[in-house]
């Protein structure tokens, strides 16, 4: 689940990591006073979505007076925003986020992330900041620290030090970045973070330490014990399939491709939507129904996928254990019954009913094409579109 920056800056201040003060709006006017009351001589207006890349698609502006704060402020609320993240249909913006600028010496990039094959927390540390992270790791790895956390102590006055060497801080700038990394490692773990991550950390001109940016994902899994994660959710940052898919209790991902798939299990579905690129198309969606979805579920299950337009045919890829060969066909008449269903539609079934679940498609006069095997499913549903 991801929040807003001014969200995530807003828990750096309850967990003590030292960051710029600001305030989010969604009224040009409001945030015009609000620049007043900062008597800065320059201030930043930045786009509130959740993707990176804002300030190369013009959705973070440095601005010098209030006047054109309350102007840049208009002009960003209501615009869609493109980056390399949101695709090319964009995020709407909804509100935006307002600060007094900082003079920036040095910028520096930071993060909490889980290695799982570690099984160990880590801290990634770059001499490198503001710039795309993923970009630095390619080009110049050298640049690129990773320091793991045993669970078991957690962060230590070393870790701290060996980071700070690594950046070239001195002893009172260590001193700073030792409670930002506390900090950021206690939101990390009692908030079950995914990520926690600051691009840029800057050292100012007063010589100052503090994060000039903050992203923060939390783990879906840890829903169930953090109530305020709803507080936090913007559905509007959503598609809306993916916020239908929640109701049912159905993981659900929207893609650019044209091919769409309905599949139980995580790991099938992902070597479903691999088998669909190795055969020369692109999978529309990820879309796993889980190992005991009702009919009902895989009828909402087909109607998510055909309310997307791009969708030219539709893979039906079902290992029943859990989950009977018999239900999925259920399903798949239900919702031909309630959903004209008018693309190619090839189903590969094995498992559990397997024999009566074939059955029932045979005497249900679909239009429908079997398959035996994951790779005749996929090479069959290819060469249909």
């Amino acid at each position: 689940m991801n929040i807003h920056e001014y969200q995530a800056k807003d828990l750096f201040r309850k967990f003590n990591i030292a960051t710029s003060e600001g305030e989010v709006f969604e009224n040009e006017t409001e945030a015009e006073k609000y620049a007043k009351s900062l008597n800065a001589n320059e201030f930043v207006v930045k786009a509130q979505i959740h993707a990176g890349g804002r300030g190369k698609a013009g959705g973070v502006k440095l601005v010098r007076t209030p006047s054109e704060v309350k102007k840049t402020v208009k002009d960003m609320l209501g615009m869609t925003l493109v980056t390399h993240q949101t695709g090319p249909e964009g995020k709407v913006v909804n509100k935006v986020y307002v600060e007094a600028a900082s003079s920036i010496k040095k910028e520096y990039y930071l993060s909490f992330v889980t290695d799982r094959s570690s099984e160990k927390n880590v801290i990634i540390a770059s001499s490198q900041g503001g710039v795309d992270i993923e970009k630095v790791a390619e080009e110049t790895p050298e640049k690129l620290l990773a320091q793991p956390i045993d669970p078991v102590v957690g962060i230590q006055s070393f870790h701290v030090r060996n980071i700070g060497y690594f950046l070239g801080l001195n002893s009172p700038q260590t001193k700073q970045l030792n409670g930002i990394l506390i900090g950021m490692y206690n939101l990390f773990t009692k908030m079950d973070c995914a990520l926690v991550e600051v691009n840029p950390l800057i050292l100012t001109e007063e010589d100052d330490i503090k994060a000039l940016d903050a992203k923060v994902n939390f783990d879906d899994n840890a829903a169930f014990r953090h109530k305020e994660y709803s507080e936090l959710h913007d559905p509007r940052e959503e598609e809306p399939s993916e916020l239908e898919a929640k109701k049912w209790d159905i993981s659900f991902v929207k893609l650019s491709g044209n091919i769409g798939c309905l599949v139980n299990g995580a790991g099938l579905a992902m070597a479903t939507m691999d088998i669909i690129k190795y055969h020369g198309a692109e999978p529309a969606n990820f879309l796993d129904v889980g190992g005991g979805a009702s009919v009902e579920q895989v009828t909402q299950a087909f109607k998510m996928i055909l309310s997307d337009k791009n969708v030219k045919a539709i893979l039906v890829n079902i290992f029943g254990g859990i989950m009977k060969c018999d239900t999925i066909a259920d399903g798949i008449i239900t919702a031909a019954k309630e959903v004209s269903i008018k693309v190619p539609l090839v189903v590969r079934l094995e498992g559990t009913n397997v024999e009566l679940g074939k059955k029932m498609l045979v005497e249900s006069g679909l239009n429908i094409t079997t398959a035996s095997t994951m790779k005749e499913a996929a090479s069959t549903v290819v060469s249909l579109i």
